[in-house]
């Protein structure tokens, strides 16, 4: 077995950024000025994230006001308007505001692909995009068509964007699509969920795909669901309900995925006890029978002060290292290219 670590998702910004970001908007320093700090607190993220030795780095997103944002102003027919809290965290996103069918104005993910997965080396580069259902239904529907031929769309943008972010060196693709652990959801919608999911993943060439639960562990029958999407990996928030998700995990497995385990607790400034994450990893993969575990945080590290963002990274090494001698494994600390 092969045992590799990355973080879920973005990171919080640090001081420096945060005052350049407020200089900006008062117009007292132009967008080159602003732009010189962001790439480099975002290799300072990146850089940390190499020397915990983890396998899959991500550039921070730390230009992100939330998952949505970025694609909200990249497309046209679709606007931020206010502000919701987004599931149950102290953290908020603008709802997004669909007029008619999105249409792509500019693209997200290639770009920054380009500008940072050469200095990603020898770490693979992952980029995260919002799951179609979710991005769907966490926003405002004004258009003429329905959720779900405006999540098909979504899907249909999605895929573009990968496709673009492979062809410039990303490494790993992950579709977030947190709102499959929400209790109420419905069984077709997370039947939906999975198709979209895949027609994401199937975009991403020979990329390492995750489709990642969060916030949660998801009912048995929308796991199942998910268990059905054409993608590499599955992601489950472990940490957040123990029980529950080992449970869920014990009576349906991960299929012909790959597992990752979201197990360093990002949603908390305290530390994680090595001891017991390692005890819950070993008894989520008592039946595993496949060759590679992902391990990860919990969700994005941008619920967390940036200085406890970089604590976590230290943590979620300590965890790679002590699975990995527990269950005889070999530790993955760079991606091999082809």
């Amino acid at each position: 077995m092969r045992i590799w670590g990355s973080p879920l998702g973005g990171f919080p910004r640090n001081r420096v950024l945060r005052r350049a970001l407020r200089d900006y908007e008062r117009g007292a320093v132009g967008y080159e000025d602003l732009e010189k700090v962001l790439v480099s607190s975002s290799l300072v993220v990146i850089g940390a994230q190499l020397s915990s030795g983890l396998a899959y780095v991500v550039d921070g997103m730390l230009d992100w006001h939330d998952i949505f944002r970025p694609f909200t102003s990249s497309w046209r027919n679709v606007t931020p308007t206010g502000l919701l809290r987004y599931f149950d965290n102290n953290f908020f996103y603008r709802v997004p505001l669909f007029t008619g069918k999105p249409e792509a104005a500019s693209y997200v993910w290639a770009q920054r692909v380009r500008r940072y997965a050469p200095l990603a080396e020898p770490a693979g580069f992952k980029i995260v995009v919002p799951g179609p259902v979710t991005f769907t239904y966490m926003s405002k529907n004004g258009s003429e068509v329905t959720n779900e031929e405006l999540a098909s769309s979504i899907a249909d943008l999605l895929a573009a964007e990968v496709r673009l972010a492979v062809e410039a060196g990303a490494s790993l693709v992950q579709v977030d699509e947190p709102l499959l652990a929400d209790p109420d959801i419905g069984y077709d919608l997370s039947a939906l969920a999975a198709e979209l999911s895949s027609r994401i993943a199937s975009s991403a060439g020979s990329a390492k795909t995750v489709l990642a639960i969060y916030f949660g562990a998801p009912r048995a029958d929308v796991y199942e669901n998910a268990l059905n999407a054409r993608v590499s990996c599955i992601s489950i928030d472990v940490a957040d309900a123990p029980n529950s998700s080992l449970k869920l995990i014990e009576s349906k497995g991960f299929g012909s995925h790959c597992a990752v385990l979201g197990l360093v607790n990002s949603r908390t400034v305290y530390r994680d006890p090595i001891d017991v994450m390692v005890d819950t990893a070993t008894k989520a993969l008592k039946n595993y029978e496949g060759d590679e575990v992902g391990v990860t945080t919990t969700t994005w590290l941008d619920l967390v002060p940036y200085e406890y963002s970089i604590s976590k990274l230290r943590v979620l090494s300590e965890l790679v290292d002590s699975l990995s001698l527990k269950l005889g494994a070999e530790k993955i600390s760079e991606v091999v290219k082809s």
